[in-house]
């Protein structure tokens, strides 16, 4: 492997820049690929600090969280598993869709002939 002559030191960001860029991420009709471009970083480093930020692990002012903490541990599991039979349903109501179609084009045939 090569050795790399010129190496590339990494950017160390403030919390209070990744707070900031995290609550543009918030504003509506911004995407977090368009605020990274923006900011130029990496979408994922962006995603990250989100995650950070959710977590309370990113901190503008020691003497307070920048973001509260969930509730409760069951309130995020109950969303979860809402978010999985709303998933569930659209997936059965599409089938139906097909199965509906499938059965009008066959009485259809079957008038045709």
């Amino acid at each position: 492997m090569p050795a790399y002559k010129n190496q590339k030191k990494t950017r160390q960001y403030t919390n209070e820049f990744k707070a900031r860029a995290v609550k543009l991420t918030h504003l509506s009709g911004a995407s977090v690929k368009g605020v990274a471009e923006a900011l130029d970083i990496h979408p994922f480093m962006l995603s990250r600090w989100r995650k950070e930020y959710r977590e309370g692990k990113i901190v503008t002012d020691k003497r307070k969280k920048v973001i509260s903490k969930p509730k409760s541990l069951s309130e995020s599991e109950r969303i979860r598993k809402l978010e999985k039979q709303v998933a569930n349903l659209k997936e059965e109501n599409d089938l139906l869709k097909k199965w509906q179609r499938f059965l009008a084009e066959e009485r259809k045939k079957g008038s045709d002939s």
